[in-house]
């Protein structure tokens, strides 16, 4: 299993908010949500969009090309076309600073 990797401060992402990044030649979105923070792959299982480029409502993120639904806690697909679930990574904060590792696939 990979290390967790420093990747932002808690301040570089408001709350409701998102940000994409690469970790680990990976392209990932870091989402700030009621004080958590979640980590999923910023690709939409469909058709490989960019999730990270959707509309985030509470802790649903819609991919931008078709509508697909993913939840951000559980990379569950929640509606249609998409009926995979996108990758999950875990989360650490330490103090103001925000650690990811990445899931191995």
């Amino acid at each position: 299993m990979s290390e967790f990797i420093q990747v932002a401060k808690v301040s570089d992402v408001t709350s409701a908010g998102k940000l994409i990044l690469e970790v680990d030649d990976r392209m990932v979105v870091l989402l700030h949500i009621n004080e958590q923070f979640f980590c999923i792959d910023d690709v939409c299982t469909h058709d490989g969009g960019p999730l990270g480029e959707g509309e985030l409502c509470g802790f649903e993120l819609a991919c931008p090309r078709h509508g697909a639904k993913f939840d951000v806690r559980t990379g569950a697909a929640i509606t249609m076309p998409a009926t995979e679930a996108t990758v999950v990574h875990e989360i650490k904060i330490e103090g103001d600073n925000v650690f990811v590792r990445i899931k191995e696939d």
